[in-house]
């Protein structure tokens, strides 16, 4: 592959997966700046704290099918091009790395994005299909029996590589979901650090019991201390 086509396809795919649909998306609809809602997040989860599942199960599609738009589209310009096989599918295997990294540290946003989970399965299954099922059907399992959504991403990523090695994919596919893996556990440090605590929130806890939870002692944090009256 020429320098200049990975390249072009690394900076197309960073800019796609850089696009915040969550933010655009609740913008336009009039609920404000999602950063400030919720947990601050920009993806579907968050965007669901508004009340509202259309602009959620947008966001969700959306931020799974701009990466597996940026794979599939250097796939199509590297058979365009004339590449071999493995350079397409190692050029598609770029673009859609590129993505998720868009996705998460966006440059419009002070490289301040998603966890990018949507975003993971979007590309995994259009860059892997079978890893992806195997990674969705782990995902579904652990969230089910222990409730944590956070716990099921982390599952699903560390399954990933694991098959990837096990089924003797090509190493560009190995390291593909190793880079994926990664940064999902880069991006979750703060629910690792909650779940070995035991203060992560379930799948179907109100935002509003969390809150609560926390409100005594930031008002006891923010209250000033006698002596200084």
């Amino acid at each position: 592959m020429e320098a200049i086509s990975i390249s072009l396809a690394a900076l197309g795919g960073y800019l796609l997966g850089s696009i915040p649909f969550g933010l655009v998306l609740t913008g336009v609809a009039g609920l404000g700046d999602i950063r400030q809602i919720g947990s601050g997040n920009i993806g579907a989860t968050n965007v669901l704290r508004t009340g509202r599942k259309d602009l959620a199960l947008a966001t969700l599609l959306l931020d799974a099918g701009k990466a597996a738009a940026a794979l599939l589209l250097a796939r199509e310009f590297a058979e365009f091009a004339g590449f071999t096989e493995e350079a397409q599918r190692e050029l598609g295997l770029i673009a859609g790395a590129a993505a998720f990294i868009g996705h998460c540290f966006p440059i419009w946003l002070g490289f301040k994005g998603g966890k990018g989970v949507a975003t993971f399965f979007g590309v995994l299954f259009a860059g892997i299909w079978p890893i992806g099922l195997i990674a969705g059907v782990t995902w579904l399992a652990v969230a089910t029996i222990f409730r944590y959504s956070s716990l099921a991403a982390l599952c699903a990523a560390a399954i990933a590589p694991i098959m990837a090695l096990i089924a003797s994919f090509s190493w560009s596919e190995i390291l593909f979901t190793l880079v994926l893996t990664a940064l999902i556990f880069l991006r979750h440090g703060a629910n690792i650090a909650r779940l070995r605590a035991g203060t992560e929130p379930k799948i179907g806890q109100k935002k509003e019991e969390e809150s609560a939870s926390l409100q005594p002692s930031v008002v006891s944090a923010a209250e000033p201390p006698a002596s200084a009256e």
